[in-house]
């Protein structure tokens, strides 16, 4: 299903050969690394015969590589993120300012959009903090995230209209990660409402035991949001009280000097 803010395509204009190639393309993810035809068939909604000439196609383009029964992705994929790193606006803008954070608090930053049911990190400056695991998530550009269970994603989804947010909570699930997470689609309602009113959020474990973070949101000149703010860390590292009092100001900065910027 296509994003209510998606721009309209006649039907004649629409390549469905394509659409089917970039399903069978999405299909790969953390859960399912390699794929067959009948993995990816099911995965990408489309019949097995059509995910094997694409999968074929893909491993021919050098997209895929394959042992002649499963699939794999391959490093040329990493030209379509390259390119939109390369050309973006948002990244280029935003990576010294994430870049000054970090340094000035020994944090990890980012910078993230919102796509479908997830939130996506397109700029990111990260620090491995010491005597601390490796944090599961965030550690890379691209990562993709649940926007029900994380800051950015409630920021994000805050900032959509009435009738933009039913349509979104009518698509898609609300999966329950840890203990935390709110799964409720009234309760999630309730949280958006204050995350509305305070412009910021703050999410305690609701993604991942022990990780918590805290996201503002950041506006053009038009008031409008086209992405979210966030520092991550480890619930050892810091409390959401120190967060809110010494980390939220620093990002709400951040915040008030790209908007001119956008």
């Amino acid at each position: 299903m296509s994003e209510p803010n998606s721009p309209s395509i006649a039907p004649a204009d629409f390549i469905a050969g394509l659409a089917k190639g970039l399903a069978v393309l999405e299909s790969f993810d953390t859960e399912r690394q390699r794929l067959n035809a009948t993995m990816a068939a099911n995965r990408a909604g489309i019949t097995r015969a059509a995910a094997r000439r694409h999968l074929l196609t893909l491993a021919y383009l050098g997209y895929l590589e394959t042992d002649g029964s499963y699939y794999w992705l391959a490093p040329k994929v990493l030209r379509l993120s390259g390119s939109y790193l390369a050309s973006a606006q948002l990244p280029r803008i935003v990576q010294p300012v994430l870049h000054k954070l970090a340094a000035q608090t020994g944090l990890s930053y980012s910078c993230v959009v919102r796509e479908g049911s997830e939130v996506v990190i397109v700029a990111r400056s990260a620090v491995h903090e010491r005597g601390q695991r490796l944090m599961a998530h965030g550690l890379h550009l691209g990562t993709r995230l649940p926007a029900h269970a994380t800051s950015t994603g409630r920021v994000l989804l805050a900032s959509l209209s009435p009738a933009e947010l039913q349509d979104w909570l009518a698509t898609y699930d609300l999966p329950k990660l840890t203990a935390h997470t709110v799964s409720d689609t009234a309760n999630l309602k309730t949280l958006l409402n204050e995350v509305r009113r305070l412009d910021y959020c703050l999410a305690l474990e609701e993604h991942e035991l022990a990780i918590q973070a805290v996201a503002v949101p950041l506006r053009n000149m038009q008031g409008r949001t086209i992405a979210a703010l966030n520092v991550v860390t480890s619930a050892k590292r810091m409390s959401p009280q120190i967060m809110q009092q010494e980390i939220l100001p620093l990002l709400q900065e951040a915040a008030r000097t790209l908007r001119p910027l956008l």
